[in-house]
């Protein structure tokens, strides 16, 4: 049966690895890795087959979470992390992408191999961080928001990085062909940003008004997979123009709707997401290499730790933010198997040291879930070992409305309930559909 065989024994395996975690109380994400591991290519029983099929399937995963979070996604909300988000993830960046070369040195690597090693870890996994923060309820923290403007700035530099990287070490740097892309990706966000503006609110509404869920969800979906792939003809990453796409939804009146209609697709592929990371860990290897890999993991670990929470302290985060960015940010990020590919294909790295990247990878990853049940026990330590200096604060935009009433349905009833409250000076919010029901409330 092929790719649909596999996608079957995928979620009964995730299945069995979520239900095995949830009655051990640990997060999901690592019962799905665990059941990717099982079911994958180095272990016996029944297995996958069609790896890179499933690889693509993942990769709409990662595309659908981003999208999502950029329906979420507010620049108000950010605006007072923006200083580490634009100054200090670049700074963090080139420390981590040191580091690396460092570690890539004590391996034996010539200084190229070196380099791409370290830009293989200088990203956090923004997957495995948000699903996290999502099952634990921090989303919306402010730790979280430090957290989320680091991961958008990694991505826009993983993107200058991914351009540049191919030319280090090779026979010619081709200036031409580098310029070129740089203007692609430039037409590319400003084209974005003309039809983000113009051209799909006008889309969603003529959709909203033929009232059909189905079509709306359809709609949804190939805006946020249709952006992903034209950001990726234009050299950016597909998963970044999903999340472009997300942010102009997130501007417009469906937004809310959009959200809860394509969670539950997003929920499953990034399942597949999951499954397909568990996949590349050969357990031979990892048992053959294991002081190796758990000391390249505790290099890296230990490395991005010490910046994450160094420089979360220098910008004037206080409490228990920068201790939350160290335990959360320390691991491999997604675009690591996409350098770690991009390398060995180009015989940067050898297969040997692509598995060991894989294997570290894999490894920091599945230790993330339980360092984050780690922060508050450790914060509260911290607290009685040391004097606790005054709570830093920010001023955070407020959203929502307060002391409101919400009507469900603006037909002849919710109106004039609607206009009562409007004149008593009530704040209202309604719920409904019909887009030309919402039109009228609007006039």
């Amino acid at each position: 049966m092929g790719i649909a065989a596999d996608i079957a024994i995928i979620i009964v395996a995730a299945l069995i690895g979520g239900l095995v975690a949830q009655l051990l109380r640990q997060p999901l994400i690592v019962g799905y890795i665990l059941a990717g591991v099982i079911v994958g290519p180095y272990t016996g029983g029944v297995t996958v087959g069609s790896i890179d099929d499933i690889a693509l399937l993942a990769e709409i995963g990662v595309a659908l979470l981003l999208f999502t979070l950029g329906i979420e996604f507010s620049l108000k909300e950010l605006a007072p992390v923006r200083r580490i988000a634009l100054i200090g993830t670049p700074i963090q960046m080139a420390l981590t992408v040191a580091v690396g070369y460092g570690v890539g040195q004590w391996l034996g690597l010539d200084w190229v191999a070196a380099l791409w090693f370290g830009a293989v870890i200088s990203t956090s996994n923004t997957m495995i961080v948000l699903k996290t923060l999502s099952a634990r309820g921090l989303m919306g923290t402010l730790s979280s928001r430090v957290m989320l403007g680091i991961f958008v700035v990694q991505d826009l530099c993983v993107m200058a990085i991914m351009l540049v990287l191919p030319y280090i070490g090779g026979d010619a740097f081709d200036v031409g062909a580098l310029l070129f892309a740089i203007v692609r990706a430039g037409l590319f966000l400003g084209a974005m940003l003309l039809i983000g503006t113009r051209i799909i609110p006008w889309l969603m509404r003529r959709i909203a008004r033929w009232e059909s869920r189905e079509l709306f969800l359809i709609t949804v979906t190939a805006l946020g997979l249709g952006v992903g792939y034209a950001a990726f003809l234009a050299g950016l990453s597909f998963a970044f123009g999903a999340f472009l796409a997300g942010l102009v939804i997130s501007e417009s009146d469906y937004n809310v709707q959009a959200l809860g209609e394509v969670i539950p697709l997003r929920d499953i592929f990034a399942m597949i997401f999951f499954v397909s990371v568990g996949m590349l860990l050969d357990p031979a290897f990892l048992f053959a290499n294991l002081a190796t890999v758990l000391l390249v993991v505790a290099m890296v670990v230990v490395s991005k730790a010490l910046i994450f929470g160094g420089l979360t302290r220098l910008f004037g985060y206080r409490n228990v933010i920068p201790l939350a960015t160290a335990l959360a940010l320390f691991q491999f990020g997604e675009f690591s198997f996409v350098l770690a590919r991009v390398g060995v294909t180009d015989g940067i790295f050898s297969p040997d040291t692509y598995s060991l990247i894989l294997s570290a990878a894999l490894v920091s990853i599945l230790i993330t879930p339980p360092a984050f049940s780690l922060i508050q026990p450790l914060y509260g330590l911290q607290q009685r070992l040391f004097r606790a200096g005054p709570m830093a604060t920010f001023d955070l935009p407020e959203q929502g409305l307060r002391d409101h009433v919400v009507i469900a349905g603006a037909g002849r009833v919710g109106q004039f309930v609607a206009g009562m409250l409007h004149r008593l000076h009530v704040p209202v919010i309604a719920i409904e559909l019909n887009q030309q029901r919402v039109d009228e409330c609007k006039r």
